[in-house]
């Protein structure tokens, strides 16, 4: 049976940071966006108001803005190559993210299957964003599934990979996890641990217990 490779994005392919910081950053604005993050970690905004503020925040985003961005992130390495050597197996491999999807899909040039972010309007924004497009923890575990079903295969055959409480809902409801450079509350629940900057390492983790 197939396997489906689960990834999220920030402080997990992207080293120490998320795309909202980076993205904000670009404008001037990081302080804003860590405040944000701060706030909705500690539970005090929810994702709808948080995409409702990064938005609002991002009024002069350019894509020239989010290429900078995407190409100067800190990024692990050998990104491409795991998902290339997923696909090689016959497996996939799908990125599945808080971020904006504007940012997150561009991970399908880089050899994903599907990336999923939070619902944005294109760049630069000419229509509103729509809070409820905003993913959050539970609605990672419900893109797993639509993502199960499109590649015809089950929970059972996932492996989720992730940093954060918002990646605890999804190492629940799939056998085989790896913690990437997180903290011990996520580490102490997942199957593997990974502290580092390149994702085969994480990968392999995986490859090895098989």
């Amino acid at each position: 049976m197939a396997r489906l490779h689960l990834f999220d994005l920030d402080s997990t392919l992207m080293h120490g940071t998320s795309a909202p910081v980076q993205i904000s950053r670009q404008l001037g604005l990081e302080a804003e966006t860590v405040a944000l993050d701060q706030a909705i970690g500690a539970g005090l905004i929810g994702p709808s108001e948080y995409a409702q503020q990064v938005y609002e925040l991002w009024a002069s985003l350019t894509e020239a803005h989010v290429v900078a961005v995407f190409e100067g992130a800190p990024w692990l390495t050998r990104i491409r190559e795991v998902w290339e050597e997923i696909r090689g197996r016959g497996d996939y491999c799908a990125v599945v993210s808080l971020s904006p999807s504007f940012f997150v899909e561009r991970l399908i040039g880089w050899g994903a299957h599907a990336a999923y972010g939070s619902r944005f309007p294109a760049v630069p924004f000419t229509e509103p964003v729509d809070p409820a497009g905003a993913l959050s923890a539970a609605a990672k575990v419900l893109i797993a599934d639509l993502l199960c079903e499109q590649f015809g295969v089950t929970r059972a055959d996932c492996v989720a990979y992730g940093d954060s409480s918002s990646d605890k809902d999804l190492f629940a409801a799939v056998p085989i996890s790896v913690a990437v450079n997180a903290d011990h509350q996520l580490s102490d629940i997942s199957t593997h641990s990974y502290k580092g900057m390149d994702l085969w390492e994480a990968y392999e983790l995986v490859c090895r217990a098989r």
